[in-house]
């Protein structure tokens, strides 16, 4: 389960995606995943860091040590060795949130991670001082949207995500039109003459 929620934490991937991987699906030599025609019926090429792909490699080896024979050509298996279900990600991610302690307030969710992942992979963006603007359409392809004013729903500003937009804008437009400005675009048209 460690694995599976590195990989949701690191890839910005759906739940529904991850638990739907075969075998096949996963090139550890290249690190790179196969999105098969999940939601909007497109198939993608995820790539993965080299950290992420050494992370699935041992997971590889635990897997087919537990599990020499597969009943299926699941990536993530179960503890019984069949494709891990929806389900049993829902169940053992909360086992491992409790775990950890992070079941107060709000429990987190996986999809939370792929939330987390878009504001994170923003925010470095703006620190880089990058043309964020130019980079959401990317952003956009990597998360399987079929368009970047989809990943707007992600990208709900934190403080620190805000003040770092801000500090990105003209120094001679106000801050309250900087924000307007900038933060339009994420929200798409129905906000876009507020």
């Amino acid at each position: 389960m460690v694995t599976l929620i590195g990989l949701l934490a690191s890839s910005g991937l759906r739940s529904g995606e991850v638990v739907s991987f075969d075998r096949s699906d996963v090139d550890l030599t290249n690190g790179v995943l196969l999105v098969r025609k999940r939601k909007f019926r497109k198939d993608r090429l995820v790539p993965v860091h080299t950290t992420t792909q050494a992370a699935l490699r041992h997971y590889v080896r635990e897997r087919d040590a537990a599990f020499p024979q597969p009943k299926d050509q699941a990536f993530f298996l179960s503890s019984r060795g069949n494709r891990l279900s929806a389900t049993g990600l829902k169940n053992g991610f909360a086992e491992v949130r409790k775990f950890a302690g992070l079941d107060d307030g709000k429990p987190l969710r996986p999809h939370d991670l792929r939330h987390r992942f878009a504001v994170t992979r923003l925010s470095l963006w703006h620190q880089q001082r990058a043309n964020v603007q130019a980079l959401l359409p990317l952003l956009a392809t990597y998360l399987g949207h079929a368009s970047y004013s989809d990943t707007a729903y992600y990208l709900t500003g934190s403080v620190d995500l805000l003040a770092m937009a801000r500090r990105s804008a003209p120094s001679s437009m106000e801050a309250s039109m900087s924000e307007h400005l900038l933060l339009a675009p994420l929200l798409g048209p129905t906000f876009a003459g507020a």
